[in-house]
């Protein structure tokens, strides 16, 4: 069987990635342009400045992973994009910069759903994992548990019915006054402290999460007592939030009678939370799986390895493919 070179182009936020990834699992190059000290100053993304910066490199990044794969344009079979969701102004210079390679080139041109890309990011690390599995996505904009019925077949048992776990992540930081992306942070302080606070916990009748009732309380609690122990709260928020996590996994493993879990999206880099999982993979005798650090967050060869199983199954697009900011999982 000939072997299938995808381009991938990540532009959905304040990264500016491009990878080359053969067959589906084997990365030959990564390249990603961060844009983290640039946005860092206005504590969160800035839409206008993030696409602008998309635009200023997105060539070069291009030309170092080629140059990394050893490969040529003419090299590549399809160019993957991310299509959504994220923000508009720097998804459109992802797409449109694919479409313009896609025409140029004659090849292939592969519209990929970001939330999709993550969980193929677990391809790439695993090179044995195969559909059926459950996914638990969490990032900054989605918390999503998922049957993964095929490579391009998914099933939603719940999603998040206010704030994305990342977000409530980031919010919290704000809150105690850590500095942007306050994810990481969090989970550096919480270390140092013991979850000893008790914060609400909520659950729904099916599978979906709510994380506006924790954040809310620990904006209560800085706001009554300044002088709390921070890195306490931080502890008492990982545990609550990652109990929400495993609670409904344990449940949606049962509902399936499943044995392979997975982790995707940039919160999944969290080190409390994989230490739950595993934990979890003992208690119920199921194996889980979560990318590499670097795969966590977002970054191209993700999108070049959900591009490819859409490639295979025929799912192309043409040169009329848009941006779809608020797209859906399995659109």
């Amino acid at each position: 069987m000939k072997d299938i070179y995808v381009l991938g182009i990540e532009s959905s936020c304040d990264e500016t990635s491009v990878s080359v990834v053969k067959n589906g699992r084997e990365v030959l190059s990564n390249v990603i342009n961060s844009q983290i000290k640039i946005h860092k100053q206005f504590g969160g993304v800035v839409p206008e400045i993030a696409s602008r910066n998309h635009v200023d490199v997105i060539s070069q990044v291009t030309n170092e992973a080629l140059k990394e794969a050893n490969l040529k344009f003419e090299d590549i079979d399809a160019i993957a994009c991310t299509k959504g969701p994220g923000l508009v102004g720097a998804l459109l210079v992802g797409v449109s910069y694919a479409k313009a390679l896609s025409f140029a080139l004659n090849k292939p041109l592969v519209g990929v759903n970001h939330i999709e890309g993550h969980i193929a990011a677990n391809y790439i690390t695993h090179k044995e994992l195969k559909p059926q599995f459950l996914c638990m996505i969490i990032s900054g904009g989605h918390t999503h548990l998922v049957n993964i019925k095929d490579y391009t077949e998914f099933e939603i048992l719940g999603k998040t019915r206010d704030d994305a776990i990342g977000e409530a992540f980031d919010k919290v930081a704000r809150v105690i006054g850590l500095e942007y992306p306050g994810g990481p942070k969090i989970d550096k302080l919480a270390k140092e402290g013991k979850a000893n606070i008790q914060l609400p916990q909520t659950y729904f009748e099916n599978l979906d999460f709510s994380f506006s009732g924790i954040k809310t309380a620990i904006l209560n609690l800085n706001h009554k007592n300044p002088d709390i122990n921070k890195a306490d709260l931080c502890a008492s928020f990982e545990y609550t939030a990652t109990n929400m996590l495993i609670e409904n996994t344990k449940k949606a493993i049962k509902k399936l009678n499943i044995d392979k879990v997975a982790l995707a999206g940039g919160v999944s880099a969290n080190s409390y939370i994989r230490e739950q999982f595993l934990n979890l993979e003992k208690e119920l005798n199921v194996k889980v799986y979560y990318p590499e650090i670097t795969l966590c967050t977002d970054n191209a060869a993700m999108i070049a390895s959900a591009g490819y199983y859409n490639y295979l199954v025929g799912n192309v697009s043409d040169l009329t493919l848009n941006a779809i900011p608020n797209l859906k999982i399995g659109g």
